[in-house]
This record gives structure tokens, sequence and C-alpha cells, in this order.
């Protein structure tokens, strides 16, 4: 728990609060996105809901609902819950009420007893009374008797700040909260003229809800839970026409990938094109800020080429981009407004431990090492936060140095905390990312995870394209829409890491990743494929063959990609150690192209493991090496020593790279 989650849960995604504001701030009739939070498990959009509430929670009625729990939640439930939160009372407003919602829920809630269509239309107002008395008497309110079967689905967002739990506190906070007057004759008039219902008379509408709820089919149902939405829709409609009343509503759906929130989703995207494009009425005032961690099946294949939208960046969210981009209003397509998390840059990170040391001063000696916890997690906000919670409950050396280095060599495999939960790091964060991949699938895809391109990969080495699609609907691919699909940095190192762990299988793999780019003509990935399998003559021999053959800049390409390869090198020692492991049995007596070749082919291989070389103090070795090249090479030498100077002068990329 944070004390403010603003610095840290949006750090990186400052458009998505302005463009919430915006929303907001936008007239009651006018139109509005569904924002959806994209990304995997772990990108933060727990931490965006809560920095979200945090925001705006304090003048904006807001409701959260997780719709990712272990227990079902009903449309009505979400309904009900969501809108006990917008109840709460706010200094600038009057209360907001819901009364066609509660009376579409209390008609439909306790099954009538009636013998007959015309029974139930004389006895339903007493019934309706007796209900409300009975919930009123046990809970307070009849809403709050929701929290009894859903109560689980509005606990705080992952990450939550203690003044977005006040706010969420005192919106879930019971009292008696009465229909006023318990008037529900306006409230029976709009059921009486909603075009799903047949019966024209209120009363009987109201039956007619009962009848569908405990005596319907499927088509009742979904009949039902239409309703119940526009109820909601057009109670907003109805508060914000009234003076001191809210301008707007925010609803904060986490985990809506489920089948509960896709459900939601689709109920609410229907409900307000039903009303504001087929109807012909005005907008509803309510903003939705949903999340998901998979593909939507409404969307069409995960490809995403049967979908209008393409994915947005959070930076420069805007209602003018929504605007733009949005499919015509004729299509139920026009509401979203998808937006995909990006992980953390370099500065991001290193502001995210520094703004942890307020809570956690132990840090203090940690935070040069934030280039290395960037290039190991690539900047995925949860593998950050679990990289330096370990590192706050873990014995590492606090001194930079060889020491430290062979500490974190082995980072992987140390447990994050003690306590009941033994697991290691890598085993958490897998667990955590790949969650309901069933263990099979699993070891499929650190087989898999050797490929670069994960498409060759699973073709190669899984049976069929199923766990490529499951992945790629998973949002655990890099750079969705990328030619080349690859593995999100974090998950395929530590895929990698357990790979390792089967030697045997690990030269399998690569060998057989090897023969297939021999067999296409594809030397560069070849020899990323006998590097990894640590068969580093056979890749000196091809980078000596080509070293006068082309450009040097062209060479220089080659070498990066082939000694971009994972490693399973062994996990004691530090760089150093791992490079004399390394060397040839016989080392040269003279310097060679082939000899200053081959070392640097080693040094680059350890230096792009950020478990192999954390601190990168193998920069000079890499500098020195292109030098030596460059006096070796007769012409085309000015890319060489533009090498050298990179590697002297490093700084570290905001972004990862493929460079480690």
């Amino acid at each position: 728990m944070a004390e403010s989650g603003m610095g840290v849960g949006l750090r990186g995604r400052n458009g998505i609060i302005s463009l919430v504001g915006e929303c907001l701030r936008l007239e009651p009739t006018d139109e509005r996105p569904v924002i959806m939070l994209l990304g995997p498990r772990g990108s933060g959009a727990s931490d965006a809901h809560g920095a979200l509430m945090e925001k705006f929670g304090p003048e904006t009625p807001f409701a959260y609902v997780n719709v990712g729990g272990e227990q079902s939640l009903l449309p009505r439930y979400a309904l009900a819950l969501l809108a006990r939160q917008l109840e709460r009372k706010l200094p600038r407003y009057r209360r907001s009420h819901f009364p066609r919602l509660t009376l579409g829920l209390l008609a439909s809630d306790h099954q009538l007893r009636m013998t007959s269509l015309a029974e139930g239309r004389r006895n339903i107002r007493r019934e309706l009374d007796t209900f409300q008395e009975q919930a009123e008497a046990r809970y307070g309110d009849y809403l709050a008797a929701f929290f009894e079967v859903a109560g689980g689905a509005v606990g705080a967002p992952d990450g939550a700040s203690t003044a977005a739990l006040a706010l969420l506190r005192d919106a879930l906070r019971r009292g008696r909260r009465r229909l006023p007057g318990r008037k529900f004759t306006s409230s029976a008039a709009w059921y009486g003229g909603h075009p799903l219902l047949r019966s024209r008379d209120p009363w009987e509408a109201l039956v007619e809800l009962n009848l569908w709820r405990h005596d319907g089919d499927e088509d009742d149902q979904e009949r039902l839970d239409r309703v119940l939405f526009s109820a909601l829709l057009e109670d907003m409609r109805g508060n914000v026409r009234h003076s001191f009343m809210p301008r707007s509503y925010l609803l904060l759906l986490d985990n809506s990938h489920t089948e509960y929130g896709r459900r939601f989703l689709d109920l609410l995207i229907r409900a307000r094109h039903d009303d504001a494009v087929v109807a012909g009425a005005d907008c509803d005032p309510l903003t939705v800020v949903a999340s998901s961690n998979r593909w939507l099946p409404r969307w069409g294949p995960a490809t995403g080429d049967q979908w209008p939208w393409r994915l947005r960046g959070p930076d420069r969210a805007s209602l003018a981009d929504w605007s733009e981009h949005r499919p015509g209003r004729d299509s139920d397509d026009t509401w979203w407004y998808p937006l995909r998390l990006r992980d953390l840059n370099l500065d991001e990170v290193r502001i995210r431990i520094e703004l942890e040391l307020r809570h956690h001063p132990d840090l203090a000696p940690f935070t040069r090492l934030a280039p290395f916890v960037h290039r190991l997690t690539a900047g995925l906000p949860r593998a950050v936060s679990l990289v330096l919670e370990l590192l706050r409950h873990s014995s590492v050396p606090v001194e930079d140095g060889a020491e430290q280095d062979r500490w974190l060599r082995t980072l992987p495999d140390r447990t994050p905390r003690e306590g009941e939960d033994t697991r290691t790091l890598a085993e958490a964060a897998l667990d955590h990312l790949l969650r309901d991949f069933d263990p099979a699938r699993r070891v499929a895809l650190e087989e898999c995870a050797a490929a670069r391109d994960l498409s060759i990969g699973t073709r190669l080495l899984s049976s069929g394209d199923s766990l490529f699609g499951e992945v790629r609907s998973r949002w655990l691919l890099h750079s969705p829409g990328a030619v080349t699909p690859v593995l999100h940095p974090w998950l395929r190192r530590l895929l990698l890491w357990r790979l390792a762990g089967r030697p045997d299988d690990w030269d399998a793999v690569h060998e057989l990743l090897a023969e297939h780019f021999r067999s296409e003509g594809r030397p560069v990935q070849e020899m990323y494929h006998r590097l990894a399998a640590e068969r580093i003559d056979e890749v000196t021999g091809y980078l000596v063959e080509r070293f006068p053959a082309v450009p040097a800049a062209q060479w220089i390409s080659e070498f990066n990609t082939i000694t971009a390869a994972p490693n399973r090198l062994g996990q004691a020692g530090g760089p150093l150690e791992l490079l004399a492991d390394l060397a040839p049995d016989e080392p040269p007596e003279a310097v060679t192209t082939a000899s200053v070749i081959r070392e640097l082919i080693t040094v680059r291989w350890v230096w792009s493991d950020p478990l192999a070389d954390p601190g990168m103090r193998l920069n000079d070795m890499i500098a020195d090496g292109f030098n030596q090249l460059s006096r070796l090479r007769r012409n085309d030498i000015v890319a060489l020593f533009n090498e050298a100077e990179r590697y002297r002068h490093w700084r570290h990329p905001l972004t990862s790279m493929s460079e480690g």
C-alpha cells in the first residue's frame, strides 16, 4: 500500500489522467468513449485504477468493480454495487439516486406470489414495499444488500494509496438510504414505456420483469439485463438534469476480460448504443475506464484484422484522438477507445525507485541499479516491483562490485520474501504472467521461447497454433503488430532461465532451430542459435569470413544480432569469471582477426545478458575489441571506430533494446 499513488501508479501514463479529466468535463449529453486499458498481467492497469480513484474521487462520484475475482458476478449484482458507490455524498452536490434501477432490481428479485398476471399487478406495490422494508431493516438500504452476495468485487485495486482507500471506504459506507418517499410511480411508468417490454401498463411491465427472472429462458434473462442497464443510464441522465447534482460519473472496471466482465461491457455498450444511436436520446454521462489482459472475443480474431480500431498508446490519449479515429456510429464499435499500456522507460524506473525510498529507505544503496532493473524487466511495472521487493528483503551485497554481480547472477532463483510463500522470483513471476497455463503448456512455452520469433518457435516446437494464439491474446508479445512477434523480454528471460535448467532440452531446441534456419538460408539466425548452444568456434568462423566481405556497418549489425543470443552459462561467478570459462583451451600466441573476433563474440554475449553483466562492466573490453578490429581492417573503418566510442561512453537507452 502506498501513501500516494499519483507519482507511482500512472508514471508514464499521464495521458490517461488527462483523458479521463477531459471526459469528466464534457457536457452531460456529450458522447464519451469506453476507455480500455490493455496489456499483460502486471502492466499497471490496477495501479491506474487506484491513481484515477485518488485523482478524481474527491469531487466525482466513482465506482470501482473488480470482475476478476473468484466469485461469479451477475450483471445485476455489478449494477447494484456500482450504483451504491455512485450514491456517495460529495461536498459540492446533492446525493445521486437510482430509482429506476433500484425498482427494476426489486421487481425482479424475489419471486412474486401470484396465480395470474392480474393478481400480480394488484399485489406488486405491496410486495415491493415489503421487500424494501426487509432490506432496510437488515442492511440499511436495498442496494447495500448486494454486498452480502458480491461484496468481494469492490475490494481495492492492487497498489491503491491510503487516500484512494479512504475514498473507497466512504463510497461503501452503509447507512439508511431509502428511495425518496418510496415513490415508485414515475419509475414504474418508465418501464411501461420501454421498447423491450411488451406491456404498456407500468405495473404489468414490472411483473413481466419478475417472470423473466424466475420463469424465463435465456433470451428473457438477456432482455432483463438489457433493461436494467438501460435503467441505470436513464437514472444518470435524470440526475444530471437537476441543479446541485454531479455532471458526470466515473466507473473503474478492473479485469474485464473475465466472463462476467465481458458480459458487463457487452450489455453496457449495447444499452448506450440503443439509447444514443438507435433511439436518438442523449448520451449518458458515464465515463468508463476498463482494464483487460486478454483480447476480447467480441473484437474478432486476436490479429485485429477484422476490428476497425488500432491500438493507441497512453501518452497522447485524448478525446480529439478518439473522435478522429472512432468508427462510424452505425457500429457499436464506435464507443471503444483501446489504449495499450506501455512499459516504464529507464527514467521512470529510476523515479519509481526514488519514490519507493520514502517508505523503504533501505533501498537507497540500490538506486544505482536502476539500469540493471530496467534491462532485466524491460520496465514491466509489476516486474520492477518484484525485483525491488526482493532487493529489500534479501542479503544482497550493498556495495557495487564483483560480489554484488555474483549475487545478482542468481536473482531469478532467489525468494522475494520470507514466510509461507517460498516461491522463487522466477516462479512467482511466471505464475502471475501465465495464470491458467497448465504445466505442459508452460514447458512447451519455455522451449518455444528459445526462438526470437515466437511464431517460428511455436510452429516448430509445439503442436498447432493454439499456443501462439493464447500468448498473443494475453498481450504477452512485446510489440503487438510488429513484423516479428517477440515475447515480452521479461517473460522470455524467465522462460529461458527455466529452460536452462534442462540442459539437454536447451541444446536440442537450439539445434533444431539452427538447422531450420540453415535449411532456409538464413545464416545470421542460424548462428544466433549456434552461439546459444555454445558453439563459439562455428560462430567465429562465420563472422571471420564475413568481416572482409561486407561493409563494416552490415557486419556490426549481424554481429549484434548473433551475440544477443540467450545463454545457459553457469550461475556461479561474475562477468569476468564467465568470460574465463569461455576462453579457448589453447590461446593463440599472436593477435589475429580470428582471435579478436572470437573474444569480442564472448564478451558481448556475456554483456548482452543483464544477469551475466549486471553493471555492464564489459563495455571497455567491447570498445577495445572494436578498436583492434579497426586496425586489422584495411578500409571502411569509421563504423568500427564509432562502435568503439559507443561502448566506451555508453549511455543507457531509455527503452529496452535487442542488445540487452
